[in-house]
C-alpha cells in the first residue's frame, strides 16, 4: 500500500474514472490515504461523482509519475461512514476544513477500494504488478 501511495503522492494529481450511464467520465484528484490497511480517498455526496459510484462502484485511476512512467491502480470503491476514517482524512490534509469545515459534515464522504490492484508502467520495460 505504501508504495502505491508513495508513487501517486509523487505524481501529485491522479485521474479517476467512473462510469456514468455509458459514459466513461475522469477527473483529477489529490488526495489518497492509508487507514486500516486500504487505500482511501475522499469525495462530496452531492456530486455527480459520488452519484456515479453509487450505481457502479468500479473505478480506475491513472497517474503519470514522470516521463516514462505511470501507474494504474483499480478497484470497487466501498463508502466508510467511519468517524475515524474521516478525522483520518482532515488530520493528514487540513485543508479540508475550507471544504467541509469538520469530519461530521455529512456531505463529507470517504471510500476505500476493495479488492486493489496496482501496475507500473513504463515506456521502455515490462509493467510491473506492485498491489
Amino acid at each position: 500500500m505504501k508504495q502505491v501511495v508513495d508513487l501517486i503522492h509523487k505524481a501529485g494529481v491522479f485521474h479517476i474514472a467512473t462510469i456514468d450511464g455509458d459514459h466513461p467520465r475522469v477527473r483529477p484528484f489529490g488526495f489518497i490515504m492509508v487507514f486500516e490497511d486500504k487505500l482511501y480517498f475522499t469525495t462530496g455526496n452531492q456530486k455527480n461523482f459520488y452519484k456515479q459510484l453509487q450505481k457502479n462502484p468500479n473505478v480506475e485511476i491513472s497517474a503519470m509519475i514522470d516521463n516514462d512512467k505511470w501507474i494504474r491502480l483499480e478497484g470497487c470503491a466501498v463508502f466508510d461512514g467511519s468517524k475515524a476514517a474521516k478525522k483520518q482524512a482532515f488530520e493528514i490534509f487540513p485543508n479540508f476544513e475550507h471544504i467541509y469545515q469538520s469530519p461530521e459534515n455529512p456531505i463529507f464522504e470517504v471510500f476505500y477500494l476493495k479488492n486493489p490492484s496496482a501496475t507500473l508502467y513504463s515506456m521502455t520495460g515490462e509493467p510491473q504488478k506492485i498491489l
